[in-house]
């Protein structure tokens, strides 16, 4: 990774940080100088990410799912490296389904990981942003390009992300005199363990094909707009969101 940005003294905390595109983050901000707390259901997972990184990660079991998990995740991050001045609220599912198939209790779990988790994850950030008076705080919630576009067989999963977008938008006017800035990264489709199956299906390799470039998207496409918006650099910017799809909209 080509580009640096100086994040010392800042301290993150990452959701959804044991696989895919939350263990990218854990390592991109500490590689830049950020201590990271890496949170996520799989602790074993968790672990090895942090020992590959260092000590300046450490691994926070939490289900985003649950408010007292969250909290009991800050506090963990807090005892670690102190107050969290930078939140990436990346945990997320797939949710996949035809809408008239999907049972009911994928639809609760998808919305109540995505979109509640992603709520209360930003929430409890601010919080204690606030209590601390930090100057400059950070928010990042990732929701994707289904938020815009009609996604079968992603009705559940889209829906949420929408909700994303337009509660990071909320967010970041009620918390914008607090010195908190939130804003939304919505990318296009990118092979990470949540889609990796599909894509080596036929309607999968169909679905690529229709992409104006012909490709899925590199993790790597994300770095620049993610240590941005976790950077002083970005104290002008809250309440927007950055779709980065590799023209996959288009």
């Amino acid at each position: 990774m080509s580009l640096t940005v100086d994040l010392s003294g800042r301290t993150a905390l990452v959701t959804g940080a044991s696989s895919g595109l939350g263990s990218r983050f854990g390592r991109i901000l500490a590689a830049n100088g950020a201590n990271v707390a890496l949170g996520a259901r799989r602790k074993d997972r968790l672990e090895s990410l942090a020992a590959e990184i260092g000590p300046q990660a450490a691994a926070i079991e939490m289900d985003v799912m649950r408010e007292a998990d969250i909290v009991a995740g800050f506090d963990a991050a807090e005892e670690a490296f102190g107050t969290v001045d930078t939140v990436i609220a990346n945990a997320g599912i797939d949710g996949a389904g035809m809408a008239v198939d999907m049972p009911e209790e994928e639809i609760e779990r998808t919305l109540a990981v995505n979109l509640k988790g992603a709520i209360l994850t930003a929430r409890e950030g601010a919080k204690r942003m606030i209590t601390a008076g930090v100057a400059r705080g950070r928010i990042v919630m990732i929701a994707s390009i289904t938020a815009f576009e009609p996604s079968p067989g992603l009705v559940a999963y889209s829906a949420s992300k929408a909700g994303v977008v337009q509660a990071a938008r909320s967010m970041a006017r009620e918390w914008a005199r607090a010195g908190i800035c939130v804003n939304t990264i919505s990318p296009g489709y990118i092979r990470t363990a949540i889609n990796d199956a599909w894509f080596d299906t036929e309607p999968g390799k169909k679905q690529i094909a229709r992409f104006p470039k012909r490709r899925l998207m590199g993790e790597e496409g994300l770095d620049g707009v993610v240590l941005f918006l976790c950077s002083d650099a970005a104290e002008f910017v809250t309440g927007s969101d950055f779709v980065l799809d590799d023209g996959q909209t288009l």
